[in-house]
């Protein structure tokens, strides 16, 4: 099962990463560029929980920071992604499993702001002025609004390929078998001990016959 997370997950963050530099970032949208790699740490959160969420935010940012064109210091957006798949786990429904699209919605929403507000908080601590330039609130309305209208076509579809990882035909298959070779055993030593029990019921009649018959020859012979 947690191999079958981490295959799930590295590919979905590799396909999101390859569309988000090659797709996404040439459409030059006004203010912010919609954010994949959010969305997929989002939606892997909502499924794996807080801890697996904070571990997929930080691979993927990570892999953000060190892919090109890449204009800003690595370690930056893995903090913020990290930041983001640990609240995000947080509010995982029961199973994994959303009762209504709100949540969703809101969630990211508040992911949006969020990573855009943690993004440029960083970068000022580092000397990146770069949002002040362009205008954080512009960056924040368009990135919600671009993450917003993303969300529906990708969140709903990555829960459900992260559910269906979680079932596993191969670990189904082993405790089936399991459970098989388990009851044959049982079986097997139920037989044993039936078979020896009547055995010994065998033994002893043949016994009794024996005694009956030794006595009424005796009788017989006085």
């Amino acid at each position: 099962m947690r191999f079958n997370r981490i295959l799930l997950s590295t590919t979905l963050v590799v396909v999101a990463l390859v569309i988000q530099v090659s797709v996404l970032a040439r459409l030059q949208l006004p203010g912010a560029v919609p954010d994949l790699m959010l969305l997929v740490v989002l939606a892997l959160a909502f499924v794996y929980g807080h801890v697996g969420g904070a571990l997929i935010g930080f691979g993927a940012g990570l892999l953000a920071d060190l892919a090109p064109p890449a204009d800003h210091a690595a370690g930056r957006y893995a903090l913020v992604l990290c930041v983001i798949g640990y609240l995000a786990g947080l509010a995982r429904p029961e199973k994994g499993q959303m009762r209504s699209a709100f949540v969703p919605m809101a969630a990211v929403v508040g992911a949006a702001l969020g990573s855009t507000l943690l993004y440029a908080a960083v970068g000022a601590l580092v000397g990146d002025t770069a949002a002040r330039h362009v205008g954080l609130a512009g960056l924040l309305f368009t990135a919600a609004v671009y993450d917003l209208l993303l969300a529906p076509f990708t969140v709903p579809l990555i829960m459900f390929l992260a559910r269906r990882a979680e079932n596993d035909p191969l670990a189904e298959t082993q405790s089936s078998g399991g459970a098989d070779v388990a009851s044959g055993w049982t079986t097997t030593g139920t037989g044993l001990r039936i078979g020896g029990q009547r055995g010994g019921l065998r033994l002893r009649a043949a016994r009794n016959r024996a005694t009956r018959a030794g006595r009424i020859k005796g009788v017989k012979r006085l």
